[in-house]
């Protein structure tokens, strides 16, 4: 697990590793990350130029997810975001400071 930049608390910081560690062991997970809420990751399993690509672009997308969930219905938040291809099924857990991405193999 790459640390980017350290922003958990030391009190969550073995939980925080042990639910990556758990959710990574998963067959057919590629990678995990964890962004902040400017979007910059601080958590990843991958490599440096994927994470900033998935990082970026994710974020894009669950800012707009939310804002549309949020024009549609103001009382309304979003709580998760799946996106499924072809070669890859991405799952955004959004929350105020952070956003969990796992990316896995949609075939496993």
């Amino acid at each position: 697990m790459k640390t980017l930049v350290n922003f958990f608390p030391d009190l969550f910081q073995a939980e925080v590793e042990e639910t990556l560690k758990r959710i990574q062991s998963h067959k057919g997970v590629i990678g995990t990350m964890v962004v902040n809420a400017e979007g910059i990751p601080i958590r990843t399993t991958l490599d440096n130029s994927t994470t900033v690509q998935y990082a970026g672009l994710l974020h894009q997308l669950t800012m707009k997810a939310k804002s549309t969930v949020r024009d549609i219905d103001p009382q309304n938040d979003l709580t998760f975001l799946r996106i499924r291809s072809k070669k890859h099924e991405i799952m955004v857990a959004p929350d105020k400071e952070y956003l969990l991405i796992v990316i896995q193999n949609p075939c496993e």
